[in-house]
């Protein structure tokens, strides 16, 4: 694959190319601070570039065969097979993820390229009847054309993929705009990986930038008529507002405040497993994450002293290490963020059962419970390793607790029966829940995505082909219509 000094480059019309601003971004490793490499900034006029490429290569694109297209797709998931020590590798320096992390990321990346080997072949149309005699509908399914995606550097290259993969399966070009803790891994790399699998190029265009330098260009441009967003909320709603007002569809996926609930007759020590996993997983820097642990007070001190001495277990230190769980954070300001979020939940009565130091970017684990009903960090994306217990009385305050965030990404419920935990799931105002299990999941088919601030639209499965195609109708009259003039 390369070094990263080999990927240190913009990515248009199937050329490597230097960016053309006045100023770098500098790649670190975010455990020891080494440079990992740096690239000058794309300005607007490479972003009007990348776009105008992507715009002129799509339309043969959508022509070729569509088992022609899933061919790159299957080439893609070969070459990841092949050198997945060496992405692994990557994704360990970039975003300090742990062995495990990277694991999980990949498998997960592999299986969302094979999905955009289907996916190609499901853009089904259809035909309509119609009350007029003679006429026929036909409904078709067309690519939107060009694609904006924007990913985030929690799971960069997992998280490019998902969108990137099934744009291009479905006949679309992309331009696709990697975080800038993250451009290798999820921007450079994702391209270098498309084009050796045969994508011909100009049809996925990789800018590596910054909104100080470009501002709102890769939203307003005009050539893109789907932005796909996966990062805050914050941004997501700016995202949003940008679009909209540009006539473009946006597709939203955005952060979380899950929680996973504990009920009175929960198997405590499977939950607990399944709490620490949901909560601790890549340092806490995860959509899905749980960040607020709602435990009946049946089995409160049960589950809290299991749980506690559990993440006590838990190594944090270098992400190369095969043992460490708890790697880095992915910048200086969110280690100071959660440092300083713990130090105020305490200062506002929250008891420390855990306090984890901040070492640099690392931050270890901390366990708070007896937060104030007004507290802030119950109500915000944590995105660190930080975990809250909240004691509850059964489970209808369970329910208005879990419900009390102004996200709903995800969650997860705990239950000797299953059908109760369906009856709990559904009361629950997220777009995922899951029963028995953790709150961190994703699979190829199944509709992901949130409701209130984690969201709009889903992606996954059809969802792909609702997101990245437009319905054209045409019909057809056989024989001649009658005109009242």
């Amino acid at each position: 694959m390369g070094h990263f000094t080999d990927l240190a480059q913009q990515y248009i019309d199937g050329e490597w190319r230097p960016g053309s601003g006045s100023w770098d971004i500098i790649d670190f490793n975010p455990y020891n601070g080494e440079k990992l490499c740096e690239i000058t900034v794309a300005t607007a006029d490479e972003i009007d570039l990348a776009y105008r490429a992507a715009e002129r290569h799509q339309p043969a694109w959508a022509a070729t065969n569509p088992y022609t297209r899933r061919l790159v797709f299957e080439r893609a998931v070969r070459i990841v097979e092949e050198r997945e020590e060496e992405i692994t590798e990557a994704i360990i320096a970039e975003l300090g993820g742990t062995r495990l992390k990277a694991a999980f990321e990949l498998h997960l990346a592999k299986e969302f390229l094979r999905e955009a080997v289907h996916l190609a072949l499901r853009a089904e149309g259809r035909i309509l009847p119609s009350p007029v005699d003679g006429k026929e509908n036909r409904v078709y399914r067309e690519p939107v054309g060009v694609v904006g995606v924007i990913s985030p550097f929690n799971f960069p290259f997992l998280l490019s993929l998902k969108s990137v993969a099934p744009a291009l399966a479905l006949g679309n070009a992309v331009v696709l705009k990697p975080h800038q803790n993250t451009p290798v891994c999820g921007g450079t790399l994702v391209a270098r990986i498309l084009q050796e699998a045969g994508l011909p190029g100009g049809l996925l265009n990789v800018i590596v930038t910054d909104i100080a330098e470009v501002g709102d260009a890769l939203l307003e441009h005009p050539v893109p008529k789907v932005i796909s967003f996966t990062g805050s909320d914050k941004v997501g709603r700016h995202v949003a507002t940008v679009a909209a007002s540009h006539f473009k569809h946006a597709v939203l996926e955005l952060g979380g405040n899950s929680a996973l609930i504990v009920l009175d007759d929960a198997d405590v020590d499977y939950a607990v497993d399944a709490a620490v996993f949901s909560r601790f997983v890549h340092q806490g820097q995860v959509c899905m994450a749980a960040n607020r642990i709602v435990v009946d007070r049946a089995v409160e001190a049960e589950f809290t002293e299991k749980f506690v001495a559990k993440v006590r277990t838990l190594k944090a230190g270098d992400p190369k290490d095969p043992e460490t769980v708890i790697g880095p954070l992915i910048n200086s300001s969110q280690a100071d963020r959660i440092g300083a979020l713990v130090e105020q939940a305490v200062a506002g009565g929250a008891t420390a059962l855990l306090r984890g130091k901040v070492e640099g970017n690392l931050v270890h684990p901390s366990v708070l419970t007896g937060l104030p009903a007004d507290a802030g960090a119950l109500r915000e994306e944590i995105f660190g390793p930080v975990a809250l217990i909240i004691p509850v009385d059964g489970e209808d305050e369970a329910v208005r607790v879990a419900n009390d965030t102004p996200y709903g990404l995800s969650g997860a419920v705990h239950t000797a029966s299953v059908e109760r935990g369906v009856a709990v799931a559904r009361r629950i105002n997220t777009g995922m829940m899951h029963v028995n299990d953790g709150t961190v999941a994703d699979e190829p088919i199944v509709p992901f995505g949130g409701e209130k601030h984690s969201g709009i639209g889903r992606l996954n499965g059809d969802h792909f082909t609702e997101a990245f195609t437009t319905t054209k109708w045409i019909a057809i009259q056989h024989g001649r219509s009658g005109f009242p003039f």
